[in-house]
């Protein structure tokens, strides 16, 4: 085999190995970037689950206040 044919050889074969280990990285780094995107959105559900319950939990105290207290709305008259 010829110097020029060996050259050839051992770029090609250097150019595919790096190929496949830049495609590789690639999706390595895509998948951890997609899970830190599910992460995310697993936190910020369940925030909104917290806070829709504190919500809730509010809006009980208020009805129960309201049944006990006598509340004034802004404009000055008595609610009940």
């Amino acid at each position: 085999m010829s110097t020029a044919a060996k050259l050839t050889l051992a770029s090609t074969t250097l150019g595919a190995v790096g190929i496949v280990a830049l495609v590789h990285y690639q999706q390595q780094a895509e998948k951890t970037a997609m899970h830190a995107g599910v992460i995310r959105d697993m936190e910020q559900q369940k925030i909104k689950r917290e806070r829709q319950a504190e919500f809730e939990m509010q809006r009980e105290l208020e009805a129960e206040y309201r049944k006990v207290q006598n509340v004034r709305d802004g404009d000055g008259a008595e609610g009940g």
